[in-house]
């Protein structure tokens, strides 16, 4: 990873000049792979390890803990898009900050919560600091000061917040061992501000580069006509079914093991498999950008979602088998995730990417939002999690067929020399 970090500033091939090589902040990238990890460990997975402890302290139910937390989610989908227009104009780092601030706030206000009105605020402070801080604006931020080469950048972040769970899952429950949940958070919340509030307003300071021009391959149109025309749509309502389907794979993989007869303990470990594959797909996705154009790309991992889905409803064994098919799904999600970062780029531009990835990625994170919820309850009437999984697929299927409106008319390829400068 390390070695990644520093390498970035050398251009794979020849798009990036002397000026845009020395606009780039060098201490941006390091800071913003400190910050994923350390804000999704804390504010996102710190969440299910915690929980059944604040359920049997409090004698809220798991529905009621549940439902806050989906609440933060839909919270940073619907804020995203301001925060998104306001990096474009402004830059990243007061929204960062900011949010870095509420980060920790909000987990306070979680910790000393005496009843549940107060614990969904608390959340719902949460959820502001996932918009301002997690991927769209780290992706924002990139897009901008590292175009072309946009495309490294993005995979070293999303590969250093693969690590979050890693690190703070068992970080979280060793002090969920010695301490209360609540006592538990707000280390955890001293933790977050100590190491994410300084990054944020120290490393995000250089000079916000100007707004790209249209690339000559990308349409010139207003962002507000962009997100009418037909292919923002489907886009928007491909990417909607496609993580509504993949995030209540991953919430009900391990009940689908066990309802086959699979220890809690081996479904465990082949939901962590899965996200090893989910590292592989990240590793891949550039050599992948290369090879193909930018909407069968997008068909062809909506829809190897979809396969490796219904790949996991149909194989009831060996465990080997399934657990490489965690595996394969999990490398289909880390490839989905640099997709929909690339997603606004590939066919507008960089010029909008803030304003425009917030308005894409909203109905994506609310449906990742309610996809546990609905999963728990489509899996009775449906007959099982197996056939949960067969409806999951399908619905990815049908957002891979959707996906192939998305084409825009010159549309700009990965890494292209035809990119979108960065101006000193």
């Amino acid at each position: 990873m390390l070695r990644l970090v520093t390498s970035i500033d050398t251009p794979s091939h020849g798009a990036a000049t002397d000026a845009q090589e020395r606009s780039r902040p060098r201490a941006v990238l390091p800071a913003l792979c400190l910050t994923q990890i350390t804000g999704w460990g804390i504010v996102y997975y710190a969440f299910p390890v915690l929980n059944p402890q604040i359920t049997a302290a409090t004698g809220w139910s798991t529905s009621l803990t549940t439902a806050a937390f989906s609440l933060a989610l839909v919270v940073s989908g619907v804020a995203g898009i301001g925060v998104g227009r306001t990096i474009d104009r402004h830059g990243p780092r007061a929204v960062m900050t900011a949010g870095s601030a509420a980060g920790a706030t909000g987990l306070v206000v979680i910790a000393l919560a005496p009843n549940p009105p107060v614990f969904f605020a608390g959340w719902l402070l949460a959820g502001l600091s996932m918009a301002a801080t997690f991927y769209q604006p780290a992706f924002a931020a990139l897009t901008r000061w590292w175009a072309p080469d946009h495309v490294r950048a993005l995979t070293i972040v999303t590969l250093a917040g693969g690590l979050a769970s890693t690190v703070f899952a068992p970080l979280t429950a060793t002090l969920a061992a010695h301490l209360t949940w609540r006592d538990t958070y707000l280390v955890l919340a001293a933790i977050l501000a100590a190491l994410t509030i300084p990054a944020h307003a120290l490393a995000l300071r250089a000079p916000w580069p100007p707004a790209p021009p249209v690339p000559a391959t990308a349409p010139d149109e207003p962002p507000a006509a962009i997100v009418r025309s037909r292919p923002f749509v489907l886009l928007g309502v491909a990417f909607t079914l496609s993580a509504f389907a993949m995030y209540a794979a991953v919430i009900t993989l391990v009940p689908l093991l066990v309802e086959r007869g699979y220890t809690t303990t081996q479904a465990a470990w082949a939901l962590g498999l899965g996200g090893a594959g989910q590292t592989l797909g990240r590793l891949l996705y550039a050599p992948l950008a290369r090879r193909t154009g930018t909407t069968p790309r997008t068909v062809i991992l909506v829809a190897l979602g979809s396969l490796t889905t219904a790949a996991l409803a149909l194989i009831p064994g060996p465990y080997a088998l399934l657990a490489a098919a965690s595996v394969l799904a999990g490398t289909v999600r880390g490839n989905l995730t640099l997709l929909q970062a690339t997603a606004v780029t590939d066919r507008w531009g960089a010029r909008h990417y803030g304003h425009l990835s917030g308005l894409l990625g909203a109905p994506a994170m609310a449906a990742s939002a309610l996809a546990p919820f609905a999963a728990a309850l489509f899996a009775a009437p449906l007959g099982g999690h197996p056939a949960l999984f067969l409806f999951l697929a399908t619905l990815a299927g049908v957002a891979a067929v959707i996906a192939t409106g998305s084409s825009v008319r010159g549309t700009v390829r990965v890494g292209s020399t035809q990119g979108p400068p960065v101006h000193p």
